[in-house]
């Protein structure tokens, strides 16, 4: 049964399959045990010895020797001292019969759920690996192509190792049209394992996906030499995005946005026109929150180290820009500092242009 062809083409297998021999072997082992099972007795105590080198396997069983029929509670277990003797008269009670099964023995039945074990565990091995692959590459940017669409959750396949990636409503871009076939960049947001196997949970939405786009987009962030110090977004809308490099002779947000805005503009694109405000992080909150603010002017800021909380005064034309669409440009400006902020006008101080 056994030759180099055999062993051949395990060597194939590890390198098509790119699955190492040790576990292929252990589940022929596995596959063999519950095959001689079936055929020899589901209690029978069997092992399988694949042994590469000597280029062979062999198949044991194993029964404990007792006294006679009476005292034998299990055959595929036990064997009287006679029926021992008979295979070797050494044997004593209490002793272990060890009878070598050919593989030739082997019922149709038998190799059929060998096959059957082998191939769920090489699945379960393949699984496995390509669960711990997307482990590895958490937190990153892959594409993906759209295979399916059910009741508004997109279901994609990974281009890389063709496992199947869930985009659930919440991690969408609102407005963003989804397509079957049409291949996206999705960020790998974490990995779900059920009772169905594993899953991959990506996202369009995530604060995490506009990070790695900057990563890919800007060498100098690759590099270390600009730092992303915090990032904010409301998906289809607007991210800010504060950087700050400790060389002062690196301009951190121009290298953001690029020349002529060719590197911002570039992440905007695959964010489907969503708006990004680049900023220079600063550890001064008053500039730092006047920054934030973008694009809108500030004239003043004032804050209450206590509770951090700061009053940021804007012209009075500025102020909806300044706040944003329900809020929107104030609401994450607060987020992205750490800060609770209360925009308000410049004339409710009092004070106007003129004076």
């Amino acid at each position: 049964m056994v030759n180099k062809e055999f062993f051949a083409a395990l060597d194939a297998f590890e390198k098509e399959r790119r699955i190492s021999k040790e576990s292929l072997i252990e589940s022929l082992e596995a596959g063999m045990i519950s095959a001689f099972k079936k055929e020899y007795g589901e209690t029978r105590n069997i092992s399988v010895n694949i042994d590469e080198n000597k280029q062979s396997i062999k198949v044991y069983s194993y029964r404990t020797v007792v006294e006679n029929d009476d005292v034998v509670e299990d055959y595929d277990k036990e064997i009287t001292l006679e029926e021992a003797r008979e295979i070797k008269s050494t044997y004593n009670v209490g002793d272990t019969v060890i009878e070598e099964i050919p593989p030739e023995e082997f019922s149709r039945i038998a190799a059929q759920t060998a096959k059957q074990v082998i191939l769920q565990r090489l699945n379960d091995i393949k699984k496995d690996m390509v669960v711990n692959e997307m482990n590895d590459h958490q937190g990153e940017i892959v594409s993906a192509v759209i295979r399916r669409i059910e009741q508004g959750t997109v279901y994609v396949e990974i281009s890389s190792n063709q496992m199947e990636g869930v985009l659930m409503l919440q991690d969408q871009i609102p407005g963003e049209k989804y397509e079957v076939n049409d291949t996206i960049k999705v960020f790998l947001k974490k990995i779900r394992t059920s009772s169905k196997g594993a899953q991959v949970v990506v996202s369009r939405a995530s604060a995490g996906l506009v990070r790695r786009l900057f990563e890919n987009e800007v060498p100098e962030i690759k590099a270390g030499l600009i730092q992303i110090k915090s990032i904010v977004r409301e998906a289809g809308f607007r991210t800010k995005i504060a950087v700050y490099s400790e060389d002062p002779n690196i301009d951190a947000t121009g290298a953001c946005i690029g020349n002529k805005g060719v590197r911002v503009n570039e992440i905007v694109g695959e964010l489907g026109g969503e708006k990004v405000d680049v900023i220079l992080w600063c550890e001064d909150p008053l500039e730092y929150i006047a920054r934030a603010l973008s694009p809108a002017q500030v004239l003043m800021v004032r804050c209450v180290e206590d509770n951090k909380t700061a009053t940021v005064i804007v012209p009075d034309d500025k102020l909806s820009l300044a706040i944003g669409k329900n809020g929107q440009n104030a609401r994450l400006a607060a987020k992205l500092t750490g800060w609770k902020i209360d925009v308000k006008p410049q004339s409710s101080l009092g004070i106007t242009e003129e004076n």
